[in-house]
């Protein structure tokens, strides 16, 4: 027998964006007129990413830190003109999602900082329409996939329980993370696969 599920929650990266992390480094790099290597030493290996990922730090220090990293003025549009050039939505997954019932509520929950829901307004202007607001970026759960406790926390904002709550994403250790919360996980990373999670859960 098929759990109940009120309400999908999806990753992005992976599942409803290709992305690729080289390309937005050279987008960077070449906006701001600086060795590529530079960039990603800044964003990766020194941590900063992943520290705004968790909301360790916020908008403004994380834009003042890559500046002063770079050397260079880093603004919120320059941020987020890197980040949608190195995304691409995947169509295929987007379509089956938006014909899911409209009685299915529908959360997205990204290991990104707060800048990405402007990224995600400009490539996904539909589906962010329909989940209604509900765009969770790790920063603001104060905590990155696959902690549990941040699976509970965005099923807190969305006001959903685990049990009645089905989580996609594509990396395994995520769905794990998300399955020790409580949370129904499971993997996907195309339309096909999605498909047919959503036949083994009544959703299509």
């Amino acid at each position: 027998m098929n759990p109940l599920i009120d309400v999908l929650l999806l990753d992005v990266d992976g599942v409803l964006l290709d992305y690729d992390g080289a390309r937005r480094i050279r987008h960077l790099a070449e906006a701001l007129c600086v060795p590529a290597l530079r960039v990603s030493h800044a964003l990766q290996a020194g941590g900063l990413d992943a520290a705004y990922d968790s909301g360790d730090v916020d908008t403004v220090g994380y834009l003042q830190r890559l500046s002063t990293a770079l050397d260079a003025d880093v603004d919120a549009p320059t941020w987020v003109a890197a980040r949608v050039v190195a995304s691409r939505p995947c169509d295929a997954v987007i379509q089956r999602v938006l014909a899911l019932p409209p009685t299915l509520r529908i959360g997205l929950l990204t290991n990104n900082g707060p800048m990405m829901t402007e990224v995600l307004a400009q490539l996904l202007p539909t589906l962010c329409v329909r989940a209604r607001g509900h765009i969770l970026c790790s920063a603001m759960l104060g905590g990155r996939k696959p902690d549990p406790a941040v699976y509970l926390r965005a099923l807190d904002w969305v006001k959903a329980t685990p049990r009645r709550t089905l989580f996609i994403d594509d990396l395994f250790r995520n769905v794990r993370g998300a399955r020790l919360a409580g949370l129904h996980a499971e993997t996907a990373d195309d339309g096909r696969s999605l498909g047919r999670v959503f036949k083994r859960y009544g959703l299509a």
